[in-house]
């Protein structure tokens, strides 16, 4: 199928909070990660998200070259041609731009989807994410809600952090402490400053222990009850039931648990960058040590071409990335459930 346009994506969050399910969104960095995605949301016959950051941009666009609007343009660009072939529906998505970032690659992209939807067009990326952690709550909805009206004139989805996520991603760190709990004022905040749809939707990533990096279960102290006690908060206050869609960051350890908790309080979206990282990388490090006398040319011998061509050991990485995929649409509840 085609990329999601804005009613498709729309109707996938509004099936995703109403069947109680979340969508994995995978971060997506080259042309194999973006193919092993979609193999494995199809495998699990779930729609799904990939996302571009910043970091990953850069990359996509040349190491030497470091555009993040360019690669990160290359990537949504080769995503829109094969998923065709795919039968689930994709949202493309640019995740985690702090202040620093917005001139330099969400406020181009959104200016141009602008120009794209102004021409009856659809726009390329169906959201973006401001990360406005590392500023006051204040100033972080100040400049939502100007970005909240820009995504309108583009149609797309604004996602807004309201807390702070721990650990480090891309280069932007956070300090493990009682912060990483969003409170029920800075939900009523929000509401109050974006509002509830009327002024466009928008995405909402509440904290509630959340840590970006490796950890194993338990280290990371989630408390997904949060998210409860915010909606129904926020709900009664404009009186509607769980006002947000919300998302899950940092969620490498999480135990089955506490994703369904997080789930079941309105998360329709949960993000998956650490996992599958590992899980596109295992295979071609196994494939290597176990091939070593194949992909190097040991002691003056000529190798074994077909142990060194990047298709051989790139097809179980997209397979190893594939699986780790359809295993979180099965925690996620999205598995089968592909529009």
């Amino acid at each position: 199928m085609p990329i999601a346009t804005p009613e498709v994506y729309a109707e996938m969050i509004d099936r995703a909070k109403a069947g109680k399910f979340a969508y994995p969104a995978v971060n997506i960095t080259s042309s194999q990660t973006v193919t092993a995605a979609l193999q494995g949301f199809a495998e699990a016959e779930s729609d799904g998200i990939i996302q571009v950051s910043v970091g990953g941009g850069e990359y996509a666009s040349g190491a030497t070259i470091k555009d993040r609007v360019t690669g990160s343009l290359a990537l949504a660009a080769y995503a829109a041609e094969v998923a065709k072939n795919y039968p689930v529906n994709i949202a493309i998505h640019t995740d985690h731009c702090v202040k620093k970032n917005l001139e330099s690659w969400v406020r181009p992209l959104l200016a141009l989807e602008a120009e794209q939807v102004k021409a009856g067009k659809n726009p390329t990326f169906q959201s973006h994410m401001f990360d406005g952690s590392d500023i006051p709550l204040e100033e972080n909805l100040v400049i939502a809600e100007e970005l909240l009206e820009l995504s309108q004139a583009a149609r797309t989805i604004l996602e807004v952090e309201i807390g702070v996520v721990g650990g480090e991603e891309d280069g932007h760190e956070a300090e493990i402490n009682e912060k990483l709990y969003t409170t029920v004022e800075d939900g009523l905040a929000t509401v109050r400053a974006l509002g509830a749809g009327e002024k466009g939707r928008y995405l909402t990533a509440l904290t509630f222990g959340n840590v970006h990096g490796v950890y194993k279960p338990g280290a990371v102290k989630l408390r997904p009850e949060i998210l409860a006690e915010i909606q129904q908060a926020v709900g009664a206050e404009i009186g509607k039931e769980n006002p947000f869609d919300l998302v899950f960051h940092g969620g490498s350890g999480s135990t089955a648990e506490e994703v369904a908790t997080a789930v079941d309080n309105g998360v329709i979206k949960m993000n998956i960058d650490t996992d599958t990282q590992y899980a596109f990388s295992r295979p071609v490090a196994g494939h290597f040590f176990t091939n070593y006398d194949g992909v190097l040319k040991v002691d003056g011998e000529v190798g074994n071409k077909k142990a060194y061509d990047p298709r051989a050991w790139g097809k179980l990485a997209e397979a190893g990335m594939a699986a780790r995929i359809v295993e979180a649409c099965q925690w996620l509840r999205s598995a089968g459930h592909k529009m």
